[in-house]
């Protein structure tokens, strides 16, 4: 963690409560051991209806949400979030990132979009920052192939895994979209 980080975790408000919501269980964990040592106070949600109980319960002063999540979106989440704390700072992460739910996330009120896997200073810097300033970019972002491979796994998953209408969709050979999706992600 560097001087910065650890600086602005020190200036943490005096209710550091942060919701993290991921429905992949080991992500979620290790985000909230990260965000703990950072200071934080994290409280884990797998769902979205979890995600309700818990904000109805005790709103949370910050929110890490994953877009997609098996009962719903994370949207929902944030939505929820600022109907019972205005104040609150929310990001959304997601592997599938594309500018329609980038600007669906920042109306529902999120402050940033990071995408997976994200690190936990990035999603700390993004959290701490101030109103109207920018974090500084991800050490560690996603590749370029990384990318094509997410995007061709949200437009087959949208598709209801069906490979023909995603070639279709993609405008690749139907062969060609197989031996991708045989493949293992790119890092």
């Amino acid at each position: 963690m560097d001087e910065t980080i650890a600086l602005r975790a020190a200036d943490l408000p005096e209710d550091a409560t942060c919701l993290i919501v991921d429905d992949d269980q080991p992500f979620r964990t290790r985000l909230g051991r990260a965000m703990e040592k950072r200071g934080f106070s994290p409280i884990l949600a797998e769902s979205v209806s979890e995600a309700t109980r818990l904000i109805a319960a005790a709103p949370p002063a910050f929110a890490v949400v994953d877009l997609r999540l098996e009962d719903g979106d994370g949207i929902e989440v944030v939505n929820q979030l600022h109907e019972s704390r205005p104040d609150a700072r929310a990001i959304i992460l997601t592997g599938y990132g594309n500018i329609t739910t980038a600007v669906a996330a920042v109306k529902a009120g999120a402050i940033d979009y990071l995408a997976k896997p994200a690190d936990a200073d990035d999603v700390l810097k993004s959290l701490l920052a101030g109103p109207g300033e920018m974090p500084e970019p991800p050490e560690n972002p996603m590749s370029a192939d990384r990318v094509r491979w997410e995007h061709i796994q949200r437009v087959y998953e949208l598709c209801n895994h069906n490979v023909s209408e995603t070639a279709r969709r993609l405008g690749m050979h139907r062969r060609t979209l197989q031996r991708i999706l045989a493949k293992r992600a790119p890092i």
